[in-house]
């Protein structure tokens, strides 16, 4: 969850620091900090809040250098103050380093460097491995090694690594080596960029976006020697590799905010753009199919399957439950759909003929990659729906499907929702054909998907009518939202939409649900957001609206236009384009992204960064 940048060269290491850590900020903003090399010292300076803060501490107190490390916090050991605020020194000083990740055996490892005489200054267990770098390389001068050959420095690391337990993306400075980075990786990612006399490192790539084109992503225990003219590729247990060196492909408009306010406006209002990008190339209107390059399985690999289960957390698990509607409707295939921190601990049973899907939006939550690790174990095919390339998931998975939806990075996720969703839709289509889907039915999806890019324009002019219902429910408390069938998943994502940026209590349930416990919750005060679009089960959705107008419940819906009926009962109609049942996810999602974007603003939550959270969940 935390961001981790780094650089040696030529430029001034605090500028492209102070940068980098700006587009890291998303991925935590507990704190943020910054070592740079000056001359011969290490000069460290951190600060709690954004990265903002840090920035105004640079301005009074500036730092001058060509290579250091830097790193915005998300707390997981130690309150958020200046003192647990990263960099972290071992020592007496000669090692600085940044951390993400969990160490799970930190307080044994504390009390044992306790007892040979190490202070320990934070609550952190990143601490524990300054010093436990520190006590190695110590060790190793004292062994004869040379203090100032950095392969001292390397051995002391890699014994380090090996005594800790847990998950670490790691940037080492040495006081004696100040030409040299180590970075490290073991469940928590890191890309090293190449550039021309000059290197860098970060926990993604948005960093480097403008400054390098080759990247190479490390994998579980390999090791980064960085200095500005050379690049020194490591495993903890085979020693030196051959870099597996990969192109850059965004730019630097992928991450700039253009003409809006917030990152999560403009990536709700990308979204005809990224779901045409996820479309793209991916259909065969001979056969009337979709086509994917990636799945890395055969037709009758493929025709043997008699299972899925679909792995994800939060919003990615709502897109989830969706493609469980699609394939089984579709493919009719039985379809299952797990909380991924469920999955990776429990053990049901699955068979050779059992397909996995792990879909992610970062290809780096820990707990989705350690389910489709898990199964991967078990000799299972694991495949991916995610969006970054080059993540841990993309690069483990048997195979996949790229959404193509560009950098997110508001951290509560819109786009990669619908472009997940129309994946699924795709795959269904595809594992259809291959069934009992009829060629004139798979004209039909291809049709309806391909007018979806048009469709969602259409749907994005409701903006301003969203804005004017929020400004009449934003000081509310609690909301229920409630769909069925397609649009139950999203009555449970925009539950959490509102949940995550406004910090308001919602909960999503099947409509019908709502008379066997819910609906005592209904009173005046407490709305309740129908998703209710015509379909093969509208007459029963209305039937729960009425009963919550009986009691008094204000009602919003979200409905199709000149729709007579949800006027009659409803306090507040957003209207969306009429389509297909099975796309229905993909134009009612969004009047619901808007309206949790609108009442947060009201509310004053920063709607890019909300409290607690952090883009990328990659620790347990």
């Amino acid at each position: 969850m935390c961001g981790i940048v780094g650089y040696v060269g030529h430029r001034d290491a605090a500028d492209f620091l102070l940068e980098g850590l700006h587009r890291l900020e998303y991925r935590g903003y507990d704190s943020a900090g910054v070592a740079v090399v000056e001359g011969k010292q290490v000069s460290v300076r951190k600060r709690v809040g954004r990265v903002n803060e840090l920035a105004q501490l640079l301005e009074g107190s500036p730092v001058r250098g060509h290579i250091g490390i830097g790193h915005t916090r998300w707390a997981t050991h130690g309150e958020t103050n200046d003192a647990n605020s990263h960099p972290h020194v071992g020592g007496n000083g000669e090692v600085i380093l940044v951390h993400n990740g969990v160490i799970e055996n930190y307080t044994s490892l504390r009390t044992q460097l306790q007892g040979l005489g190490y202070v320990f200054r934070t609550g952190t267990d990143t601490e524990v491995i300054a010093h436990l770098v520190a006590l190695h390389l110590d060790e190793q001068i004292k062994l004869g090694e040379e203090a100032d050959d950095p392969q001292t420095c390397l051995k002391a690391v890699e014994l380090s690594l090996r005594k800790l337990k847990g998950t670490y993306g790691l940037a080492i400075l040495f006081e004696r080596h100040p030409e040299m980075i180590i970075a490290a990786r073991n469940g928590s990612p890191m890309v090293v960029g190449i550039g021309k006399d000059e290197h860098f490192v970060a926990s993604d790539a948005s960093p480097l976006i403008g400054y390098t084109e080759e990247v190479v992503y490390l994998a579980d225990h390999e090791m980064a020697i960085l200095t500005p003219g050379s690049f020194e590729l490591m495993h903890r247990d085979t020693g030196r590799m051959s870099p597996s060196v990969q192109s850059l492909e965004q730019v630097s408009t992928d991450i700039e905010l253009g003409d809006f306010e917030h990152y999560m406006l403009k990536e709700i209002f990308e979204q005809p753009q990224t779901i045409e990008n996820a479309m793209r190339g991916r259909f065969d209107e001979d056969e009337a199919t979709a086509k994917f390059g990636g799945l890395n399985l055969t037709p009758q690999q493929l025709r043997r399957v008699d299972r899925i289960v679909l792995t994800a957390c939060g919003t990615s698990w709502h897109a989830g439950l969706v493609g469980e509607y699609l394939l089984e409707e579709f493919a009719r295939i039985p379809v299952e759909v797990e909380y991924a921190s469920e999955l990776r601990y429990r053990n049901p049973p699955l068979t050779d003929r059992t397909m996995v899907f792990a879909i992610t939006q970062s290809g780096e939550t820990a707990d989705t990659l350690a389910a489709m690790r898990e199964c991967k174990r078990k000799g299972l095919s694991t495949l991916a729906i995610c969006n970054v390339v080059g993540s841990s998931i993309a690069r483990e998975a048997d195979g996949g499907i790229y959404l193509h939806a560009g950098p997110e990075i508001g951290v509560a996720s819109t786009k990669a929702f619908t472009s997940q969703v129309t994946a699924l839709v795709m795959l269904s289509l595809f594992l259809g054909r291959m069934r009992h889907l009829s060629y004139q039915a798979g004209k039909r999806i291809i049709r309806s998907l391909k007018a979806m890019p048009e469709t969602i324009a259409k749907t994005l002019e409701c903006h301003d009518q969203v804005q004017e219902v929020a400004s009449r429910y934003w000081n509310l408390e609690n909301f229920l939202y409630l769909g069925r069938l397609y649009n139950f998943p999203v009555a449970l994502e925009g539950a959490l939409k509102l949940k995550e940026i406004s910090y308001i209590h919602a909960e999503g349930y099947p409509a019908a649900e709502m008379k066997h416990g819910p609906i005592a919750l209904i009173e005046e005060r407490t709305p309740s957001v129908f998703i209710v679009p015509r379909g093969g089960i509208y007459p029963k959705v209305i039937s729960n609206m009425e009963e919550v107008r009986a009691r008094k419940g204000p009602i919003i819906a979200i409905a199709c236009e000149d729709d007579e009926k949800v006027a009659e009962l409803a306090d507040e109609v957003i209207c969306v384009p009429e389509v297909e049942e099975h796309l229905q996810p993909l134009v009612t999602s969004i009047p619901l992204q808007l309206l949790a974007y609108h009442v947060a603003l009201l509310r004053g939550c920063n709607v890019d960064r909300p409290r607690n959270l952090a883009k990328s969940v990659t620790v347990e």
